[in-house]
């Protein structure tokens, strides 16, 4: 790492106001008695505003649109309300006040194009009760104006209401407020506003000397606030940072980034300001707000060339020249080809874009016409057969790649399903087989990656038996601790020659830490702005300048309301040529999508690209200039490999993690330093599972007869156990057990447990004279749960869509398209489950193996806006059910009535006790955190102010996330005393005071719920408990748990099947 340099801004507690009116010094100023006369006045419109608005929050019916407010103002002040009084109360409170236009649909709670008449939506009756009534009575298009204007306040609840009626996405219930609430909000909003106009006469005295008059320069202010109707203006003025509409709160730092001066055509790539000037102009707006937290700096590298022990052919070099432009090779590229030379087996591990794929030419599919280019050149190679073989390949296609292919692309998946069971239809070109090359090796970790390690052992058994003891592996990585272990896990060879000096050049990177700002610096229990109006914000600025940009997000949903925001943002300022430059990409989207999309990015075609993690791997885009990561993505690894994507070519480039507020991104404000500087997670791969080993065993015996002696090279000591569950002949040979015939390997699922998928067609232009409908994607069933519910919105492309019906016996989701604003999402989960004991070393206590039952029932979902609950809609819908194993501990009824008498939840204490745990398998199952999984404790039920009636049994209960097969849960379940004791001991060791407690000891960035019900006190005290420790309850302090309801119970003991006997802990005995 050279040329490092960096740059932390830490938290200001200094109030700012608007772009206008900025404060440079805390105030001390305080009452009204000073005030001009236009201050005074201004107070009380502000006054009558507050207590309206308020009044209209606490009514689900009462929308903020302006003409509704203006009349009950009116009607308190006695004289009319002008635009621009309201707009400099705007400019002194631009963070907490929304005064704009928006378009009229953003208002609309239902969808009236859903409802229209169709046999479909009349028969949803059934399932939900009738939709709530339109509330805002929106006039057709075209009747009047698209555009409403709005006029609300934008902080979210605080305080015990703030904790109470959020739930765990952070979404908020109706308000519901007590009279006496009611006053304390007014009061304190005034409160707020007398502070900005005293911070803002403090600022700016009026005086002779400065001739400055604040009340001339707050009114100044207030005419770049006056909102103007999108629908009549043209072009507005560089200055208006806030005219534009949009329906999201809390935005206006992030909306003035957007909305600054930038150029009104997109610069071209060999034009676009360098990323140095550009980070110069963020910092110099008004609006900035020292979001850039730290910056470091990775200064321009120049490629250092290798030397080839051996000359290449003259016909291959200008091959390689014409078709890749390759003059030479750097470093890591010699080194590695000189290693195959001399009869190695290469890992190459160095940063993405470093030029990998040249020593093979085999990156993926994409790489395939390059590969078929390079050979065409070759005079001598220009005969070889290059296909692509997978499971679409068609099956007419099949027999003559085997008999004439002399490279093909595939994946482990074909090779374990289809390659190995028909090895005597692939024996011609396994016998000739010489090269095997895996890209993205350190993809292949944990369940995966132990799979995929027994399919190279099995492959590499099979090519031996059919004479073949030539093939040698290379292997590409992502820069991971150790690649030579690595390489050896995964295909279970030695003699591997590590390279890892990376030669290629780079272009300048400067990486940003960027941490949202606080919604109000005077009021910052309003918290920070949210990380994806943040991230949306910069998204825009810098395509507007040139910047070719890529966005990961975390999931599917994220990734397409993000494309959602930026579509409306960049369409309302009348920029649709970049709008129409943007594309979605995510797993789900089908084949020819996903590869349209691939090859405009390749063409740079396109301007921003917003991918969850399917981007990661080696797809080549083309060149990117900037990468954000819009929360930090579980792993070290991965954040590397997001971050690599930009400065494909040399050319400089931007990196930047926009923070959330999981536990892990907290970290990192915390210590930037660690981004870099912590070396990446081991990769952890395991092929002692006895679960996975079983099904693999009996794969292999399938391909060719097993042997034990000469077998044990391959499948290691345990193979003569498993060979028990295998079938003898009289000749020693051991065959496939009947209950896995015909097909062996369908018993093995190498990415976990197969789904159902369900099919969703888009029906808008079905009923349309030429229309027809169109399939746009398949998900997996257990999606298909959350995001494909009648009545849902379902998002394609940011487009939103509402879904009309669903078929659960044809696997279908009909929907149509719809410009709603507002989002679903189900109301709850109800997992359940059933039985190996064990017994817990010095505890009177037990824990418990078996098979789990997975319920997943959807009562029904939210309307959301803006983070807001409009609507509750009840649905009836058959629940997913499906089987898996894993283990759990009863948590005993004693501790669980103590917790409740301390006015403790007993569910946050099983939830954070089960993270505790969850975060530390890995060290006892060789396995990944995502392999093994728990039941996420929801705060909308578990905070929720009524009574639940779906209780929960008192249990830490895990499972393996691929189902019966996974294995993770009963190699874990051997260690289950030293689990629960490690889990204690690093809870009691951990400095933090959070009564929630934190990601070092209890929270986990993976929790699906946020980390919203937590406690640690209440994780410490239920793993003493189970592990028979002593508990001092006088010593426990009382927690004031004002919305507690019992939500968990004693749990039943479950079933055994058959006698089961107790197990001994062998610690135990010695």
């Amino acid at each position: 790492m050279s040329g490092k340099g960096k740059r932390k801004a830490q938290d200001s507690d200094a109030a700012t106001t608007s772009k206008k009116v900025k404060n440079t010094k805390p105030t001390t100023l305080t009452g009204t008695d000073h005030w001009p006369d236009d201050f005074i006045s201004l107070l009380k419109i502000y006054k009558a505003l507050n207590t309206v608005l308020a009044f209209c929050s606490t009514r689900k019916a009462l929308a903020t649109t302006f003409s509704v407010v203006r009349t009950s103002v009116e009607n308190i002040i006695k004289r009319p309300l002008e635009l621009s009084s309201v707009a400099e109360i705007k400019a002194l409170l631009p963070d907490i006040v929304r005064f704009a236009y928006i378009p009229a649909n953003d208002h609309r709670i239902n969808d009236n194009s859903v409802s229209a008449s169709s046999d479909v939506s009349t028969s949803r009756s059934k399932y939900r009760r009738e939709p709530s009534p339109d509330l805002y009575e929106l006039k057709k298009p075209g009747e009047d104006s698209d555009h409403v204007l709005v006029m609300e306040f934008v902080e979210a609840p605080s305080g015990s209401l703030q904790k109470q009626k959020m739930n765990s996405a952070g979404y908020y219930a109706p308000s519901s407020l007590t009279p006496q609430q009611v006053k304390n909000l007014i009061e304190k909003r005034n409160a707020r506003f007398i502070t900005a106009v005293n911070e803002c006469i403090f600022s700016h005295p009026k005086t002779a000397k400065t001739g400055e008059d604040p009340v001339l320069m707050l009114q100044k202010a207030g005419q770049d606030h006056i909102p103007i109707n999108p629908a009549i203006q043209v072009a507005p003025p560089p200055s208006a940072a806030f005219l534009t509409p949009h329906s999201s709160p809390s935005k206006s730092a992030s909306q003035a980034l957007r909305m600054s001066v930038s150029p009104t055509k997109v610069p071209s790539a060999a034009t676009r300001p360098s990323i140095v000037s550009i980070i110069d102009e963020i910092e110099s707006q008004d609006s900035y707000k020292e979001q850039i937290l730290s910056r470091r700096v990775f200064d321009e590298r120049k490629g250092r060339w290798g030397q080839l022990d051996r000359e290449l052919p003259k016909e291959v070099e200008v091959a390689l020249k014409e078709a890749r432009s390759v003059e030479g090779f750097y470093t890591h590229q010699a080194d590695a080809i000189n290693a195959f030379w001399k009869g190695k087996n290469v890992v190459v591990s160095t940063a993405t874009a470093s030029g990998k794929s040249i020593i093979y030419q085999a990156l993926a599919q994409d790489q395939k016409s390059a590969l078929v280019q390079l050979l065409t050149r070759t005079t001598s190679l220009s005969n070889a057969n290059v296909y692509t073989y997978d499971g679409d390949t068609p099956k007419e296609a099949r027999q003559n790649i085997r008999d004439t292919a002399s490279v093909i692309f595939t994946n482990f998946d074909t090779i374990h399903a289809s390659i190995l069971p028909g090895e005597d239809r692939w024996r011609r070109f396994l016998k000739g087989l010489r090269l095997v090359v895996v890209d993205e090796l350190h993809y292949y970790s944990g369940l995966m990656g132990s799979h995929v390690a027994l399919v190279m052992r099995r492959f590499r058994r099979v090519c031996t038996a059919v004479g073949n003891r030539r093939i040698r592996f290379i292997s590409c990585s992502a820069t991971i601790s150790n690649p030579a272990k690595h390489m050896k896990s995964i295909f279970g060879i030695e003699d591997i020659e590590v390279v890892t000096d990376d030669g290629s050049p780079a272009g300048r990177k400067d990486f940003l830490l960027w941490q949202p700002p606080l919604v109000d610096e005077v009021a910052p229990e309003l918290g920070r702005v949210r990380s994806i109006l943040e991230a949306c914000a910069l998204f825009i600025f810098l395509m507007k300048r040139g910047v070719r940009t890529i966005v990961f997000c975390k999931i599917r949903r994220t990734c397409e309301m993000f494309m959602k925001m930026v579509r409306a943002d960049l369409m309302a300022e009348g920029r649709s040529d970049i709008a129409t430059k943007v594309r979605a990409y995510r797993g789900g989207y089908s084949q020819s999508d996903r590869r349209a999309i691939e090859a405009e990015a390749f063409a740079g075609e396109l301007l921003g690209i917003v991918a969850t993690n399917a981007l990661e791997l080696g797809v080549d885009i083309g060149s990117l200039d900037a990468v954000i990561s819009l929360g930090f993505p579980f792993s070290l690894a991965s954040f590397r490999q997001q971050s690599g994507r930009a400065g494909r070519r040399s050319r400089d480039s931007l990196s930047v993690l926009v923070s959330d507020s999981l536990p892990a991104d907290r970290h990192f404000v915390a210590n930037p330093d660690d981004i870099f500087d912590k070396p990446t997670e081991d990769l952890i791969v395991d092929v002692e599972n006895r679960v996975i080993l079983e099904g693999h065993v009996q794969c292999a015996a399938h391909e060719m007869p097993i042997h034990i002696e000469e077998d044990a090279q391959y499948f290691g000591d345990l193979l003569a156990p498993m060979c028990n569950n295998l079938t003898r002949d009289a000749e020693g040979w051991y065959h496939t057990h009947t209950k896995y015939l015909p097909y062996p390997a369908k018993h093995v699922a190498l990415r976990g447990a197969r789904e159902d998928k369900y099919t969703i067609i888009d029906i808008t232009n079905a009923d349309k004279p030429d229309g027809r409908s169109r399939v746009l994607e398949e998900i997996e069933l257990s999606r298909a749960l959350f995001e494909a519910y009648e009545g849902g919105v379902f998002m394609h492309q940011g487009h939103t869509y509402v879904v009309k019906e669903v078929s659960h016996d044809e696997r279908t989701a009909r929907i149509i398209r719809s410009d709603v604003n507002w989002i679903t999402r189900p109301r709850n989960i109800d997992p359940t489950q059933t039985y190996r004991i064990r017994e817990i070393r010095g505890s009177p206590h037990r824990a418990y193996f078996g098979s789990i039952n997975l319920k997943t029932v959807i009562f029904g979902f939210f309307k959301l806006r803006n983070n807001t609950i409009l609507d509750a809609v009840d649905l009836e819908t058959p629940p997913y059910e499906r089987d898996s194993t894993g283990m759990w501990v009863d948590v005993p009824k004693a501790t669980l009535e103590g917790l409740f008498q301390k006015g403790r939840n007993p569910a946050e204490g099983i939830h954070s006790a089960q993270h505790a745990v969850l975060s530390l398998t890995p060290l006892y199952s060789l396995a990944t955190a995502q392999d093994i999984r728990t039941e996420c404790k929801v705060a909308a039920k578990e905070g929720f102010a009524s009574e639940s009636s779906r209780k929960r049994p008192g249990r830490l209960i895990f499972y393996d996330a691929a189902g019966p097969g996974g294995g993770v849960c009963a190699k874990a379940f051997d260690h289950m005393t030293d689990l629960l004791e490690q889990a204690l001991d690093v809870i009691e060791k951990c400095r933090c005071e959070d009564d929630e407690g934190c990601a070092a000891c209890v929270k986990m960035a993976s929790c699906k719920e946020s980390n919203a019900v937590a406690s640690k006190i209440g994780a410490l005290l239920i793993l003493r408990a189970v592990l028979g420790r002593p508990i001092d309850w006088e010593d426990v302090p009382y927690a004031e748990n004002f919305a507690m309801n019992e939500t968990v119970v004693a749990a039943s003991a479950v079933k055994t099947l058959g006698e089961v006997q107790v197990e001994r802990d062998v610690k135990a005995e010695t």
